[in-house]
């Protein structure tokens, strides 16, 4: 059984799991992976609380020993932020936790050449806390948006995405786009699960990489190992 440490943001959370259903095609409800969605909407916010750190990690930690003791094999976490307390969440809970930022990793260094530049949108918290930058500075020039478009333009769509607000967000994130363009990027990393959202009315370029996409398909792996 899949564990999923979701509410970070909720919308992000159910993406995750249709796309569990999608990856699996499955013709039968049998035939489809079996999942607990633990929508844990009362963690503190990620970005906020970074000096925070053991508040963050406690609850994180509460969700997480919840899906163990209902029987789930591994967890994913369909947020990027929160994978800055990832070791230490790794280290308190005996049972797998899937790495998105280094799956992403991984998915990159299959497809593209040493040394490309690549684009990464996400929150403030992902950015700032490096858990990309640390597994691609070696390999890739991982480009980042300035802070007046982090600020005008990624943080509000993030915002309303939560908020529900598809079709702003759609429209307010696309300058973004354009500036890591500009600056070089040949792809861009989609780092925050909300952003696919932003976009999911037009079929996603193949230069764009879904992180939730991503660490979909590296869960519906490991379940079929089990």
């Amino acid at each position: 059984m899949i564990g999923i440490l979701g509410g970070m943001g909720t919308h992000a959370g159910i993406d995750f799991c249709n796309k569990l259903a999608q990856l699996n095609k499955g013709k039968t409800d049998q035939q489809n992976p079996q999942f607990i969605l633990y929508n844990k909407s009362d963690v503190p916010a990620r970005t906020k609380n970074l000096k925070k750190y053991n508040k963050v990690l406690a609850s994180l930690y509460r969700g997480c020993v919840l899906l163990k003791k209902n029987n789930c094999k591994f967890i994913s976490i369909p947020c990027n932020t929160a994978h800055y307390w990832y070791d230490d969440l790794q280290n308190k809970i005996k049972i797998p936790i899937i790495n998105m930022p280094e799956e992403v990793f991984k998915y990159c260094k299959r497809r593209y050449k040493k040394n490309s530049k690549i684009g990464i949108l996400g929150t403030e918290g992902t950015l700032k806390t490096g858990i990309y930058s640390k597994f691609f500075n070696k390999s890739f020039e991982l480009i980042e948006p300035n802070k007046f478009f982090q600020r005008k333009y990624v943080n509000t769509t993030i915002k309303l995405v939560k908020e529900g607000n598809i079709q702003k967000a759609e429209k307010t994130i696309k300058p973004a786009i354009r500036h890591l363009i500009k600056k070089g990027s040949k792809s861009i990393i989609l780092g925050c699960t909300e952003l696919p959202l932003a976009l999911q009315k037009n079929k996603l370029p193949k230069n764009f990489i879904d992180a939730n996409l991503i660490l979909a398909i590296a869960s519906m792996k490991k379940y079929k190992s089990f």
